[in-house]
């Protein structure tokens, strides 16, 4: 599959910009960008994450059911190449962050079998990080 990628631009509120600015520049491993009093830019994957900071509102929990998991709703995340997802999940798992759907293989021997792995930052932001082996099975029906 050819085609080109056109960078998204995402801006997320998270309610403390220490720990933000920690997770996405050192666990993450996120090139910093510009950046401000308030808020930073960040090269997550080749798209633009910009992390604004909001004070912390009344918790809104959501799920969907996923192939037997509650997916949380919203999220947002980047497909990988299959050995940069299993870095990515090894060094999340080394900085201890909590898994909110562990590691697995979603829809195996089904279309569209992907790895997936969900995770919160700091601030709540639900985050969901996949792989394919044939990444043409991506948007396959």
């Amino acid at each position: 599959m050819n085609q080109t990628i056109h960078p998204f631009h995402l801006a997320i509120p998270v309610d403390d910009l220490h720990a933000a600015r920690h997770f996405y520049g050192q666990v993450l491993q996120c090139r910093e960008g510009r950046t401000d009093e308030l808020w930073t830019d960040y090269d997550f994957y080749g798209h633009q994450l910009v992390i604004h900071y909001k004070p912390k509102g009344p918790e809104e929990t959501h799920h969907n059911p996923v192939d037997g998991h509650d997916v949380p709703v919203p999220h947002f995340g980047v497909v990988l190449p299959w050995d940069e997802w299993e870095k990515l999940v090894d060094r999340v798992r080394a900085a201890g962050v909590s898994f909110v759907i562990e590691p697995y293989i979603r829809f195996a021997g089904q279309t569209g079998e992907q790895a997936t792995v969900f995770f919160m930052d700091p601030c709540g932001n639900a985050l969901e990080f996949k792989a394919f082996k044939d990444i043409g099975q991506l948007f396959a029906k």
